[in-house]
């Protein structure tokens, strides 16, 4: 690929009116320049791609630096009439809007995109075909690994187009100054200052105004654990933790499979066990005794528990060695005696 650079022109500047503020703040979201600067390699390879597809003279890297001037060209004049053509001019075309410059910016690619394809890429199926999305996919890959048209310069790019089009200043600042000491103060406090994230591990980087977002959604911030253990877990490992290692997720009772319904948590079950052992047993003998009576049933489980040696039957943990020992003390007793 023709690593050949080009020097983007400067940014557009509104102009200064006689006797106006001469200092003006120009800090942009960080997270929507970095989204729309992505985009921009990708719609430089389709156009590329597209531009050159069914030729034998010229390769898509062969025309990317010229297509990549185009490009930019395009899009900062395209930006520039924007909302004039939409919202400022009496009698512009009256249409919705979209507030989001993502939006507006992806469409002007596309736009781009589309008046550089040749008759082939037009005619042929080319636009629809795996092959097509393969290339451009390959393309990219290269222009990423070749260094072509690093992100700082897409940034620099993504953030001219922002302001042209954000006509609300969702995302960016437009505040001008009568001094420079003015200006350099507000970026200390600008809502749309770049920061960094604190939590260990993340390395992410964001307006001001988007911290308390990234906050709740950020993967290494340190949380309580939602199930209430006494452990403190990373946002992202806590969903293994909840259901792994934590003391306080649920598990079924031990005595699940002959009749207790309980989900209790895990650093609970000695308690529970302890507290329900009637009743567990209740559920084991009425295996042996289907037809027996509430009533009956629970003076057989009183006659079990004299027989047994003490702390014998709450010792055990299960309903498999439960049943086994009931099987073993229930034919000492004999017969079963209704009530």
């Amino acid at each position: 690929m023709d690593l050949e650079d080009i020097e983007l022109r400067p940014e557009k500047l509104e102009q200064e009116k006689e006797g106006g503020p001469l200092f003006h703040c120009h800090l942009c979201d960080a997270d929507m320049v970095h989204k729309i600067a992505q985009e921009f390699l990708t719609g430089l390879a389709s156009a590329c791609i597209d531009n050159t597809t069914g030729g034998l003279m010229k390769s898509p890297s062969s025309v990317a630096v010229e297509i990549r001037r185009e490009m930019v060209d395009y899009l900062i004049q395209r930006s520039e009439s924007f909302v004039a053509e939409s919202i400022v001019l009496e009698g512009g075309p009256s249409i919705e809007m979209s507030e989001d410059p993502y939006d507006v910016i992806s469409d002007l690619i596309d736009d781009f995109v589309s008046s550089k394809r040749n008759f082939f890429s037009r005619v042929s199926g080319w636009l629809l075909s795996e092959k097509r999305e393969d290339k451009i996919d390959d393309l990219v890959q290269e222009m990423e690994i070749n260094g072509f048209w690093l992100l700082s310069r897409r940034c620099s790019v993504a953030q001219t187009l922002l302001k042209n089009v954000d006509f609300k200043n969702l995302y960016h600042c437009n505040t001008s100054f009568k001094s420079e000491e003015d200006l350099e103060e507000h970026k200390c406090e600008c809502s749309f200052r770049t920061m960094d994230c604190e939590n260990e591990g993340c390395n992410s980087s964001f307006s001001a105004a988007q911290m308390n977002l990234h906050d709740s959604i950020c993967p290494f911030k340190i949380l309580p654990c939602e199930q209430k253990c006494s452990e403190s877990i990373m946002r992202r490992e806590m969903d293994r933790h909840c259901i792994t290692i934590c003391p306080m997720k649920l598990v079924k009772c031990p005595f699940y499979s002959v009749g207790c319904r309980s989900s209790i948590p895990q650093c609970a079950i000695d308690q529970h066990l302890s507290e329900n052992l009637s009743i567990h047993l209740e559920y084991v003998v009425e295996i042996f005794h289907k037809e027996a009576s509430p009533d009956d049933l629970k003076e057989r489980v009183k006659e079990l528990e004299k027989l047994s040696s003490p702390g014998n039957l709450a010792s055990v943990r299960d309903a498999r060695s439960m049943t086994n020992m009931i099987k073993h003390l229930d034919a000492k007793l004999g017969p079963f005696k209704s009530c």
